[in-house]
């Protein structure tokens, strides 16, 4: 019979503190993901959602320190639990990563909240106005010359989009690229030049945490060619951390690009018949 094999190091006691890291982590991420669940799902208002989404992180945090110190305590007495620490600080390192991330931005990007093409006069929000009342919610009313001044030192190439086709076609592929990325429609008018331009107003919503990001679209003639206007502005926060300077760029490029694309298109022609000829008389 061959005989068991067992190191002197697996008779040591596990590091409690090990436990305590690991233990921790695993906590986090259920809370995280729960919170995330709660808030794309809307199973709760907003500030217990994120209490609960801070919670995971600051017990991640925690988590990272019972490491630490188990860490020192295995090095001093030798117990085991080293590979639990580790589990514990790559789990943690995944959950505290992308928050990490979004301080950093924090810092370097202006907080504001409301990005348009034509601060001047920016699209208005008539449909959404009644989705931006509820209580930390944003007002559906521009941001006002702070923001624009902000937004022109940080955002300079956000500027107005002139197209070389006519205003149905702009709004058509201006709707078009609104359904492409799944935004949620709450009104939408075509044109009607030259009594009333045409308007998009819908929802996007952040990648992870499903935050509600509001857009209104105007689409006007400027002579035979199009002008559009974008504004996406955050329903809450103060600070979107450029992702509605991000989502207006994104769609000046492709609404470009698609318009150039359509302008390139043959005119088809519609097919002439050819005469009919003359019916033959009999000559009796």
């Amino acid at each position: 019979m061959a005989r068991r094999f067992s190191a002197p190091y697996q008779t040591e006691p596990v590091s409690s503190l090990a436990n305590w890291a690991r233990n921790l982590a695993v906590f986090a991420v259920v809370a995280v993901v729960v919170s995330i669940l709660i808030l794309r799902f809307g199973f709760l208002e907003m500030k217990p959602a994120l209490a609960t989404f801070f919670g995971g992180l600051a017990i991640a945090a925690l988590s990272i320190l019972f490491g630490l110190a188990g860490f020192a305590a295995i090095w001093q007495n030798g117990s085991r639990g080293m590979a639990r620490i580790l589990l514990a600080f790559l789990i943690d390192g995944a959950i505290l990563a992308y928050p990490a991330y979004l301080g950093l931005q924090y810092g370097k990007l202006p907080a504001i909240h409301d990005i348009t093409t034509d601060p001047i006069d920016p699209p208005r929000f008539d449909a959404l106005a009644r989705l931006r009342t509820g209580d930390g919610t944003n007002p559906a009313v521009y941001a006002g010359l702070y923001s624009a001044e902000q937004q022109r030192q940080f955002y300079p190439d956000i500027e107005p989009i002139e197209l070389e086709i006519s205003v149905d076609r702009a709004y058509a592929i201006a709707l078009q690229l609104v359904n492409k990325r799944k935004w949620l429609v709450i009104d939408e008018r075509a044109p009607q030049p030259p009594r009333r331009v045409g308007r998009i107003e819908a929802v996007a919503r952040s990648p992870i945490m499903g935050f509600r990001e509001d857009i209104s679209i105007r689409v006007v003639p400027d002579g035979e060619d199009s002008r559009v206007d974008i504004r996406s502005a955050s329903r809450y926060f103060e600070s979107d951390l450029g992702s509605n300077a991000a989502r207006v760029k994104k769609f000046i490029d492709d609404l470009n690009t698609a318009a150039d694309a359509d302008a390139l298109k043959p005119v088809k022609k519609t097919p002439v018949a050819p005469p009919k000829a003359p019916a033959k008389t009999v000559k009796k």
